[in-house]
């Protein structure tokens, strides 16, 4: 049985995936897409495979080598004229979910971590933090003699890059003494 919600056909699901997908700044997973429309409980999962793969069948939405989708010329153009179609309330839902998940692609881009092997059998972990225009405000890379260290300290620099970089600065810069 199908839930009670505001989009009630395929072609209003079909706007609804181009509405998502003009707002976010960058590309995004199937997953990501399938998140953020289902903000409508009516929304089916069955028909939102058909809807994905018809658009990109149609060349509305490309989907990338690593399987991440981008609206097309095509798609930004047939969108906008139909977004109307779209319900109000569904629509201001959408820019809000849109907008948070622009948040979350930016953090993920300015904040970055990896791991990988060191020649003397340790590991190293990279840490960059950068500004929105990708410039870096500092990269490290630090030692870490096993996999639970590498993987506690790169949790703590994704949770507040900004607090060990004001450190960093304070140690690098201490204050004059009056």
């Amino acid at each position: 049985m199908r839930q009670v919600g505001f989009i009630r056909s395929k072609n209003e699901l079909k706007f609804l995936i181009l509405y998502y997908a003009e707002r976010l700044m960058e590309p995004v997973s199937y997953e990501v897409m399938h998140e953020l429309t289902t903000c409508d409980p009516a929304i089916d999962r069955f028909e939102f495979i058909e809807c994905m793969n018809f658009l990109v069948s149609t060349e509305h939405l490309s989907c990338s080598k690593n399987e991440l989708y981008a609206i097309t010329r095509k798609g930004v153009e047939n969108g906008r004229a139909c977004a109307h179609e779209i319900p109000y309330s569904v629509r201001l839902r959408a820019e809000k979910l849109a907008e948070e998940q622009n948040r979350r692609l930016k953090r993920a881009r300015q904040v970055r971590s990896k791991v990988e092997p060191l020649k003397n059998g340790t590991l190293g972990v990279s840490l960059r933090f950068s500004d929105d225009d990708d410039v870096p405000l500092w990269e490290m890379m630090l030692a870490v003699p096993d996999e639970a260290k590498a993987k506690d300290l790169t949790a703590r620099f994704q949770e507040s890059p900004e607090k060990m970089y004001t450190q960093l600065i304070g140690v690098l810069f201490p204050p004059e003494n009056k």
